[in-house]
């Protein structure tokens, strides 16, 4: 008989899932994941960075300014997602054409804490002058 998985197994396992969407194109998954009133820090000080304080708010203030700056869809690879508790750590990675001509090519690492199946609090960690560069 199969013992039920644990609470960082469960958590690992449905970040995964979302995330492999994610980086193919297939956002929805991911963002049904995270609370509308989920606590989200982007690290750095860019156009982007700061902590937000609901999901919309980082929607309006960070993902819509960045994804504005670019000239096609957000692709990428899930290169790490490890689990310890609450805690989901996903390394990943994403390229895009820029509106500037440039290419986004971005190395993330969040850190993710989940409640009840649900992402309620974040810490993204990515290359700081890559997000800059979507803005000159």
């Amino acid at each position: 008989m199969t013992e039920p998985a644990t609470e960082p197994e469960q958590n690992r396992r449905i970040v995964t899932e979302a995330f492999q969407r994610f980086v193919a194109g297939d956002q929805r998954p991911f963002w049904a994941l995270v609370a509308d009133d989920v606590r989200w820090t982007v690290i750095g000080s860019t156009d982007i960075s700061g902590t937000f304080e609901s999901k919309q708010a980082f929607i309006d203030n960070a993902t819509s300014k960045l994804v504005g700056g670019l000239d096609g869809p957000l692709l990428g690879t899930v290169r790490k997602v490890l689990a310890d508790g609450d805690h989901v750590v996903v390394q990943w990675e994403s390229s895009a054409p820029m509106r500037n001509g440039g290419r986004y090519q971005q190395t993330y690492c969040w850190v993710l804490r989940l409640a009840d199946g649900r992402v309620v609090e974040t810490v993204a960690y990515l290359d700081t002058e890559m997000v800059s560069s979507v803005f000159s």
